[in-house]
């Protein structure tokens, strides 16, 4: 975490700060208000008793400590959720440079469980240690310093006590509970993964009576998450346990100490007594440290899954001297190859493809043959295994990701409807697109008549996913999002399956218009109507062959 906290180093230490002050000014409450009962206790009916300075600093230390206690919250509270956003927009970006092999290795639901629990375990390591820990050793030393100034016993007491109370048993404690700490944040995410399977996977639940099978596993889970929290609980309470003793052996210390210096009248009574009354203030900040110690097993735990997550190197990586590619041209593989890692046989070899500007050309073949694959080596999702395929001239792979991503779009089978409106998904396409351009793009892909009919027309709610639209309306608004980006070649993956067939060749007859002079490659095994493509191809043997429109 060091990078982010030295990122938002102000505001942590204006929190630190703050808390520093917030504890100095209680201990100074209790120190004054213990020394002024005591000495007006003394002074009886005298009548040279100064009562109304001390009350003042009592009651000023009091609305201080309070304005105080407010401002470390707000600030230290503020500071972490800042800290938190940083990692989060970090760990998001290093998903995003992830590519789709590598995304398959993470369990459903895991990246989730990386993105919001794993960082929501890491925002107690500030407020809970680091503050405390901080906090505790400067106003201990402090305090050991004012108390050895009137009795030098107790100062070296105070000092020895507060370091093991601040120091020692928190690492102990961390130790202990290290274990238990990172099976909770184990299980944690395991709970997380397989409810976002169970979610995601709940209709195949259902049609295969699986329900209760998932439900025992889940139980499962959370019973050994529980268990393991207990113990995480249990190390804490042991923490506190353990503090309450040292401060009790410390009280108890300064007591005796105080005892013999008070009959020896090297000691005032009330100043004893504020000292007495300070150091019960004083040990209050460890409280916080021992809970956050006792946690630091989860947080490690949590940490490890993070930093594993943000060192992974991204499959891809851009040349050192990338090439700028033309606005438009002509698209061009020669002797691809490629085989997934372990597989016995290349999905393709030897494959040649030419698609020039603004030709839309169809790729049939049966299912698995690598019409996917294809598609996903021309927008280098990955790399080839042999060959090289080039764009204008070109190699795609000495051009800059962005740039290419620029110019190529796909839209599959599982291109997402996302949580929110119609507007909003298809601003994803083009940002500042007005309402006549978002109205002419919806026409183009022949979805406009249906959402004007809709209450709230473009800011009508879609749903999650696109639930409340129908797969083919959902299919189309995927299609005007695309017709919105600037990107000038398509490569369309089985955008029409689960369409029943007019859908489906509704679709195909209206993607010329809605191309618009665009480049297109479809990849299909669904039948193509008369015209809909200028060429079409069929993929067998990882090669492409010539086929008749």
């Amino acid at each position: 975490m060091l990078p982010w906290l030295v990122r938002r180093r102000r505001s942590l230490l204006a929190a630190l700060l703050l808390a520093c002050c917030t504890v100095a000014a209680g201990v100074g409450l209790l120190s004054v208000a213990g020394w002024f009962l005591t000495a007006a206790f003394l002074a009886g009916a005298k009548l040279a008793f100064d009562l109304f300075a001390p009350s003042a600093l009592v009651r000023g230390l009091a609305l201080a400590r309070i304005a105080l206690r407010y401002a470390e919250r707000v600030t230290g509270h503020g500071a972490t959720l800042d800290l938190l956003a940083d990692m989060r927009t970090a760990v998001f970006g290093a998903i995003m440079r992830l590519s789709p092999a590598q995304l398959a290795g993470y369990r459903d639901g895991d990246l989730v469980a990386r993105l919001a629990g794993d960082i929501d375990a890491l925002d107690t390591l500030f407020l809970l240690v680091i503050v405390p820990a901080l906090t505790a050793l400067a106003l201990g030393a402090a305090y050991s310093l004012i108390a050895g100034a009137w009795l030098p016993p107790a100062g070296w007491l105070i000092l020895a006590a507060m370091l093991v109370a601040a120091c020692i048993v928190p690492y102990c404690l961390a130790r202990a509970a290290g274990t238990s700490g990172r099976h909770a944040q184990e299980a944690a995410s395991a709970a997380r993964a397989f409810v976002h399977e169970a979610v995601e996977g709940h209709a195949d639940l259902a049609a295969f009576a699986a329900e209760p099978r998932a439900q025992a596993r889940f139980g499962d889970a959370v019973r050994s998450l529980a268990g393991t929290r207990d113990a995480v609980a249990a190390a804490g309470s042991a923490g506190q346990f353990v503090q309450q003793l040292i401060m009790g052996l410390c009280l108890v210390g300064l007591l005796w100490l105080g005892l013999g210096a008070f009959r020896s009248h090297e000691l005032d009574g009330a100043v004893w007594a504020g000292l007495v009354l300070g150091l019960l203030a004083l040990f209050e900040v460890l409280g916080p440290l021992m809970r956050g110690a006792a946690r630091l097993g989860t947080a490690a735990a949590a940490g490890a899954r993070v930093r594993a997550l943000l060192r992974e190197p991204p499959a891809l990586r851009d040349v050192p001297d990338v090439r700028a590619l033309p606005p438009r041209g002509a698209l061009r593989a020669e002797g691809l190859g490629y085989a997934y890692p372990g597989a016995a046989h290349p999905v393709l070899a030897g494959l040649d493809l030419r698609v020039e500007a603004s030709e839309l050309i169809g790729i049939v073949g049966a299912s698995g043959c690598g019409k996917s694959t294809l598609l996903a080596l021309l927008m280098r999702i990955h790399d080839p295994s042999e060959g090289e395929i080039t764009y204008g001239g070109v190699p795609i792979r000495l051009a800059a990701q962005s740039e290419l991503h620029a110019r190529c779009t796909l839209l599959s089978q599982h291109s997402p409807v996302f949580l929110g409106t119609v507007r909003s998904n298809l601003l994803l396409g083009d940002p500042a697109a007005d309402d006549a351009k978002l109205w002419q793009a919806l026409e183009q892909a022949r979805l406009a008549d249906f959402v004007r009919t809709l209450e709230q027309g473009l800011d009508t709610w879609v749903g999650e996913a696109g639930r409340l639209l129908s797969v083919g309306q959902a299919r189309r608004l995927c299609l005007a999002r695309a017709i919105l980006a600037p990107a000038v070649v398509w490569l369309l993956d089985e955008p029409t399956a689960g369409l029943d067939e007019p859908t489906q060749q509704a679709f195909f007859s209206d993607l010329g218009r809605a191309a618009a002079g665009r480049t297109v490659v479809l990849a299909t095994h669904a039948r193509l109507p008369a015209g809909a493509v200028d060429r079409i191809l069929r993929l067998e043997g990882g090669r492409l062959h010539a086929d008749s429109p």
